[in-house]
């Protein structure tokens, strides 16, 4: 890996970030007066904690990594940008991902004018590592993995991502959203063997959050400085740091919903393979699968017309005719299997 000096951008490696009396005070305090807050209705007169210290202990323990070593966002957009903004230099540095693959990724690298550079996979969906690899030029500094990979829902190659990894002296992002509903254990136990890697999770997945709004990214120590840095200072609003703080106390719920959604996710895998309709079933290691059909425009605009909506991914790399479909309840999946039966 190179020197994280060389791989920040300039203006961001000297950047001095906003500091507030709350990120320099340490202790107990009765009075404060330094942040102009109205002193009445508390506690939400009262500018949230800026680092989540108590939410990160919670989630470091179930992680098992050090609170120094993750950054919480809105969503997980939060971070992807962030990354591009540390890391990125305008009209001069590119980025380098899987396609298909999350849109957020591009739009970021978009809005803050950064090249974005698409690497196709292999037409069943399997990475290889050393047509990413070629991408990359003196000027990549970031590359984007997603696994369990979305629209495709499976798991990329480890060994192929490893190769990525090692093979680049920029960032690898590997994006764990759907790493839950995975045979595969995630790539947090790599972290502190490899100082270029940064992992993302979510809460709005498994954990059935996604309205709360919080995003994970777990790197090394000296890449959350930046990241501290250049996020604004009261990210995550007191609600959701209470919120899901509570949340992570009920793990065993969520272990209950996994094990649901899996036992659907099979049922439905098996239901698609016997329809007609259906011409393909793509292996999936996340909560939705992909299915080739014969005409995806067509079949979309009829479930969104009986009121059932999917994602339609014809218009995608390597996705053309291919619908994504959310693994739901039992009650939605009986609804969708009734109206694919209509077509």
């Amino acid at each position: 890996m190179k020197k994280l000096q060389e791989l920040v951008r300039p203006n961001i490696f000297v950047l001095k970030p906003y500091s507030c009396a709350r990120n320099e005070f340490t202790g107990e305090a009765s009075v404060f007066l330094d942040a102009n807050e109205n002193p009445l209705n508390g506690p939400y007169n009262r500018y949230p904690d800026p680092l989540q210290l108590e939410l990160k202990a919670k989630i470091a323990k179930m992680k098992g990594v050090k609170v120094e070593q993750i950054m919480l966002g809105n969503g997980s957009d939060e971070p992807i940008d962030l990354i591009v903004r540390i890391f990125c230099e305008p009209k001069e540095d590119n980025i380098v991902a899987i396609a298909p693959s999350y849109g957020m990724y591009e739009v970021c690298a978009d809005v803050n004018n950064v090249e974005y550079r698409k690497v196709l996979l292999n037409e069943d969906f399997t990475l290889d590592a050393d047509k990413l690899l070629a991408a990359v030029d003196k000027n990549t500094k970031v590359i984007f993995i997603c696994s369990p990979n979305n629209p495709t829902g499976n798991l990329l190659n480890r060994k192929e991502m490893l190769k990525v990894v090692n093979g680049f002296d920029g960032i690898v992002v590997i994006d764990e959203a759907y790493i839950d509903f995975a045979s595969e254990q995630s790539w947090l136990s790599e972290l502190n063997q490899h100082p270029n890697l940064i992992v993302l999770q979510t809460f709005s997945k498994a954990w059935g959050l996604a309205a709360v709004r919080c995003g994970m990214a777990f790197a090394s120590e000296e890449i959350m400085e930046y990241f501290n840095k250049v996020k604004y200072p009261y990210n995550i609003n007191l609600l959701t740091q209470q919120f899901v703080n509570e949340q992570i106390s009920q793990e065993a719920r969520k272990q209950e919903w996994v094990k649901m959604l899996l036992a659907q996710r099979d049922r439905l895998a098996k239901e698609f393979s016997s329809m007609p309709l259906i011409k393909k079933v793509y292996p999936t290691d996340a909560n939705f699968i992909l299915v080739k059909v014969d005409d995806a425009n067509a079949a979309y605009k009829y479930l969104m017309e009986k009121g059932v909506i999917v994602r339609n991914r014809n218009s995608v790399s390597l996705c053309g005719g291919c619908l994504r479909i959310t693994v739901g309840t039992a009650e939605e999946n009986d609804e969708l299997l009734a109206r694919l039966k209509e077509i």
